[in-house]
């Protein structure tokens, strides 16, 4: 199989996470050769911010606020993981990436830097409504109806125009999916997408 990066977009709880798990075990299933490196920037920031040091407590205090981090702190937290994991045969899976305008460029020259071409973007469409009924079954500490109308607004405020840029630029695929079908139905749109 010919090697894939892929970068989901979409509202929290559009179903992101649930499918790029899906998706690295199809990889693992169909291309057992090649390991792939899956990035999911919340996991880490969560994990992170219960670190013993100066700058894991500000994050914390950020995210607890419910605002967005600078964007110099998503960029380290990827870049690192490239850095420091990628050896330029894995599959790329990125979850959670490129949430502010200033992020797009960079995680754009990334790609170009390690001669990525031509990655696809897959954008899970989802309204509003049903993206808050998900999140408030899911229970998570920060999943109340405050918490998720805040991140709501800012996602259109911050991320949508990262989005834009990806959608307008020449150098990736941009793939819009429904996100709103059953998780089975979503998978089979993103496989087929992807040509896999």
């Amino acid at each position: 199989m010919k090697q894939i990066t892929v970068i989901f977009f979409g509202l929290s709880g559009s179903g992101k996470g649930t499918q790029a798990k899906l998706l690295l075990e199809y990889l693992a299933k169909n291309d057992p050769e090649r390991k792939a490196l899956y990035v999911e920037t919340g996991a880490r920031f969560r994990e992170f911010q219960n670190s013993d040091n100066y700058t894991a407590k500000k994050v914390k205090e950020v995210t607890v606020a419910g605002k967005f981090l600078p964007p110099f702190l998503p960029i380290w937290i990827w870049t690192s993981l490239l850095v420091e994991n990628f050896t330029g045969n894995e599959h790329l899976v990125f979850d959670g990436v490129c949430r502010q305008p200033e992020e797009g460029p960079v995680f754009d020259s990334a790609l170009q830097f390690y001669g990525i071409e031509k990655p696809i973007i897959l954008f899970l469409s989802t309204q509003n409504k049903e993206v808050e009924e998900r999140l408030l079954k899911r229970g998570r500490y920060d999943d109340t109806h405050e918490k998720i109308g805040e991140r709501l607004n800012a996602f259109e405020k911050n991320a949508l125009p990262a989005v834009e840029y990806f959608r307008k630029s020449p150098t990736c695929r941009f793939i819009d999916i429904n996100g709103s079908q059953t998780i089975e139905n979503v998978q089979k749109d993103i496989l087929k997408a992807l040509g896999i």
